[in-house]
């Protein structure tokens, strides 16, 4: 009696449906951006962030980075990617100055030399927030609004550090920069928000806009705050 046995059909690990990471790191990075913006708008004590910018806005955004690449999303995985990195840099940094007497010593000998030291660290991030937020009118209204706010928010405090190294300390733009950096998460956390009600619903719930230049070939549910291309 001849037996046949059937080819079991295996699906692809890539074609296997994955959650959104984008709403994840869009949280991630609203609260830690919010709890910094607080102490730099001076109502928030100082820090109380770092914790999370090492594992909320820093180690979970990666994260999230990590799975945006899985998704295809080379903007959502660059964005979550790099900043990311940014706040387990500053974490760490601002960790090892505060508790390495040999660190601190080195970066503070000269009074001018953290802020400065900040102030180009700002300005870095800020050169490549520039181009996202360029990008990011491919996107949507809403993650344009994220990354608009956010090189308000970059600009200000690298003004403000840069004329605190040159002996213009309380110059102001550091505080307005964390008044900026509150409204940066505002935004990152409407558009986290979208994200997820969005993704329980049959329909968009809280609405993220349109791409305000050109047309992304979007996955099938173009409300999502950071829809990944789909192959053709």
């Amino acid at each position: 009696m001849a037996v046949v046995a059937e080819e079991a059909r295996v699906t692809p690990a890539e074609a296997l449906p994955v959650a959104d990471p984008a709403p994840l790191g869009l949280a991630a990075f609203a609260l830690t951006t919010f709890i910094l913006s607080g102490h730099n708008a001076t109502f928030i004590p100082d820090l109380i962030w770092v914790g999370l910018a090492l594992f909320y806005g820093g180690l979970v955004q990666l994260l999230a980075g990590m799975w945006e690449f899985r998704n295809r999303n080379v903007f959502g995985a660059t964005a979550f990617s790099t900043y990311g990195g940014f706040w387990l840099a500053l974490g760490v940094f601002v960790t090892f100055a505060t508790l390495s007497k040999t660190f601190g010593t080195a970066i503070t000998t000269n009074k001018a030399d953290l802020p400065n030291a900040l102030a180009w660290f700002l300005l870095a991030f800020a050169i490549f927030n520039f181009y996202m937020l360029l990008w990011s009118t491919r996107v949507n209204v809403a993650v344009f609004g994220v990354f608009l706010t956010l090189q308000i928010t970059e600009v200000l405090l690298a003004i403000g550090f840069f004329m605190e190294a040159h002996g213009h300390a309380n110059n102001g733009w550091i505080h307005a920069g964390g008044w900026a950096g509150i409204v940066t998460a505002a935004v990152a956390w409407y558009t986290s928000a979208a994200g997820v009600v969005n993704g329980m619903a049959p329909r968009a719930v809280l609405p993220v806009g349109r791409p305000i230049w050109g047309e992304l070939p979007l996955a099938a549910r173009p409300e999502a705050p950071l829809p990944r291309r789909v192959e053709g």
